[in-house]
């Protein structure tokens, strides 16, 4: 058996990032410590910490460099300030009880170090290394995270390393502007006017891109660089094709035909499925949502099902005498949420500020707007009219670190 730990500490080139094994001498964590230690590569020759010269730490550590050492002064950083910063935590862990001092001689230790090659505060290597190696050896022997703490965060956090963020609907509702213009210019001033929310989802709509190709979604990209970014394709056919030309051009969305047949439907949904991005399949005409829905794949639901208004739809069931009490103007919304299990519902069509608050009880996720934004006269002032009714931005930028502590 053996535990893996990993922990991130610090900021600049001195930033310090670990990852660990500790296991018994006689698990895979013994042998590949061993191998480790007979088996040597040119730039990442691994190496036994040690407290001072002559003194290795227990448990017996060995230190495996994450990025190329090319001269001796990156050796230094390692063999000095590094290397004394992880045996230093490692004994401190014993002593502490975070490892047991009676299986000190039974276990070993495989840590991975990282040392930016521009680094040069030799205090701070160490203190940042220090930091991190106590913390990942904490977090291994805690088991942590937990998979609930995983999957509670794997939306919501951001790397920092990364330099950017990766938006996920995780926390709806949202307000999606549709950008349903023909003219550049004019699309970059309504961007820029539009609130830099992380709510607010950016349609790149399809006259844009007929006008200016798929293209046009890295113009948007450019313009906000965080963005929830939907390419508006309205695919019919060839989807795998067209969707991933949206993800080359790193659209996070990509709307889906619900005329499309089946088979051109499920084979976009999967192109979604492997590029990593939402499917939206647009019911825009389609007679009768939930049979469409049904003759798809069970494996092949889209990510977010858009309905428009279709007040006809409502008068028609009346007037046929059939129960209309769940029917909302945009069709039955929970009956839609229980044909595609976890995801989300979008509702579209002449919504106004009025309306947000009735589409939200009646469950839908995301708000299509369109003329009502980007033809007014005041764009953030309309678009703020909307998120008015929108509760606050979820925490997706928050850098998750003392809470991860005590929580599992």
């Amino acid at each position: 058996m053996y535990k893996i730990g990993e922990a991130l500490i610090g900021d600049g080139n001195e930033l310090a990032h670990i990852d660990l094994i500790i296991g018994d001498k006689e698990s895979a964590a013994g042998s590949a410590f061993a191998n480790g230690m007979s088996q040597l590569s040119i730039g990442h020759t691994p190496l036994l910490s040690v407290i001072r010269p002559n003194l290795m730490t227990k448990p017996a550590t060995l230190i495996v460099p994450k990025v190329t050492v090319g001269d001796l002064d990156d050796a230094s950083k390692i063999f000095g300030p590094a290397q004394t910063a992880v045996g230093r935590a490692v004994a401190d862990a014993v002593e502490e009880g975070l490892i047991p001092k009676d299986q000190s001689e039974d276990l070993v230790i495989i840590i991975s170090v990282f040392i930016h090659p521009e680094a040069k505060d030799y205090r701070k290597i160490y203190q940042y290394n220090y930091g991190a190696t106590k913390l990942a050896i904490r977090r291994a022997m805690g088991d942590y995270p937990s998979i609930d703490k995983v999957l509670a965060e794997k939306d919501r956090g951001t790397h920092p390393i990364m330099g950017f963020k990766v938006t996920r609907l995780w926390s709806p509702p949202y307000l999606q502007v549709a950008l349903d213009l023909d003219n550049l210019d004019t699309m970059e001033k309504i961007i820029a006017a539009i609130p830099d929310r992380e709510r607010v989802l950016l349609e790149a709509g399809t006259p844009l891109i007929k006008k200016f190709g798929v293209g046009v979604v890295n113009k948007i990209r450019e313009l906000r660089p965080d963005a929830f970014i939907i390419a508006d394709l309205k695919t019919l056919d060839v989807g795998r094709v067209e969707v991933k030309m949206a993800a080359d051009e790193t659209a996070d969305a990509i709307a889906i035909s619900g005329l499309g047949t089946i088979e051109s439907i499920e084979k976009a949904i999967h192109e979604a499925q492997k590029q990593g991005i939402y499917s939206i399949l647009d019911m825009m005409n389609v007679s009768n949502f939930t049979d469409k829905l049904n003759q798809i794949n069970e494996n092949l639901k889209p990510d977010i099902v858009l309905l428009h208004r279709n007040v006809d739809l409502e008068t028609s069931k009346a007037e046929k005498g059939e129960d209309t009490s769940s029917m909302t103007e945009w069709g039955n919304i929970k009956e839609i949420k229980n044909l595609i299990g976890n995801g989300l519902v979008a509702v579209a069509g002449g919504i106004t500020p009025a309306k947000v608050e009735e589409a939200i009880d009646s469950g839908a996720d995301i708000i299509v707007v369109g003329r009502y934004i980007i033809g007014s006269r005041d764009v953030r002032r309309s678009a703020e009219d909307f998120l008015s009714h929108l509760p606050q931005d979820p925490d997706n930028m928050r850098l998750a670190l003392d809470e991860d502590e005590s929580a599992n």
